[in-house]
């Protein structure tokens, strides 16, 4: 008889641990599934790049190879015509075996074709990390600011139309202004992607910009730029810095 209380003692305590192990894992995933907790949808947020920086030198040859004497791809400059910084995504880096130190960085270049990269030496550009990052769900219609762990505001957009599609892949914000274009709306990020055609002073650039025109977003109907309302774009106005990666899926 005291074995059987035993053994149902012991039945109903695993019953309970069930009980408790469901209990906590329902609260989690509705934490994970809650907006603004923070979690971060598998491959969206998690970018894997190296950081962002400047230009050390007033003009930076940038190779195909990391190795002296490889194939010029390109040569930036230090300052862009608006007297900017000439900004750069560092998304890989070769370090030294016996000291250590970082010799090569593998940078994302800005403007057509998309998606292109190549090698700069390390000491010829200033890489810091970088924790922000904007997310454009071109499916969605909705963009994700992150800092960190934790999503900060997400929104609808607007997105290229059919033929002036805003291209996928990684980018980043190469500069930030206060436009004078009404099109533009309250405040705009250049990035360094580049579309068929679009509304930016002299056309190619894929900015994310506010809109006079609320009522469209959610639509694709921009020539390639991505619209946010005027509230979100004030929002995010001193909140994205320059060098910050640009996700579109």
């Amino acid at each position: 008889k005291k074995m059987q209380m035993e053994a149902m003692t012991v039945r109903r305590a695993a019953r309970m641990g069930t009980a408790t192990a469901v209990l906590f894992a329902c609260v989690a995933l509705a934490l994970a599934l809650a907006p603004g907790t923070g979690a971060s949808p598998a491959g969206t947020s998690a970018l894997g790049i190296v950081g962002s920086g400047t230009l050390e030198w007033p003009h930076v040859a940038v190779l195909a190879k990391p190795k002296a004497g490889a194939k010029r791809v390109r040569v930036l400059r230090q300052f862009r015509g608006n007297y900017q910084p000439q900004f750069v995504l560092a998304l890989s880096k070769l370090v030294d075996r016996k000291t250590g130190k970082t010799t090569w960085y593998r940078i994302s270049l800005p403007g057509r074709p998309n998606g292109q990269t190549g090698w700069v030496r390390a000491n010829a550009v200033r890489i810091k990390p970088v924790v922000k990052r904007l997310i454009i769900d071109r499916g969605a219609r909705r963009f994700q600011f992150w800092n960190g762990s934790r999503l900060v505001r997400t929104g609808k957009i607007a997105v290229g139309a059919p033929g002036a599609e805003t291209p996928t892949g990684l980018f980043y914000v190469q500069s930030k202004f206060v436009p004078n274009a009404a099109i533009l709306g309250a405040f705009a990020f250049e990035t360094s992607a580049y579309s068929k055609l679009t509304d930016w002073p002299g056309g190619g650039v894929v900015g994310v910009h506010g809109t006079p025109w609320p009522e469209l977003l959610g639509q694709a109907v921009s020539h390639g730029c991505v619209r946010l309302h005027n509230d979100d774009v004030q929002f995010l106005r001193t909140r994205i810095p320059l060098g910050m990666p640009v996700r579109i899926i």
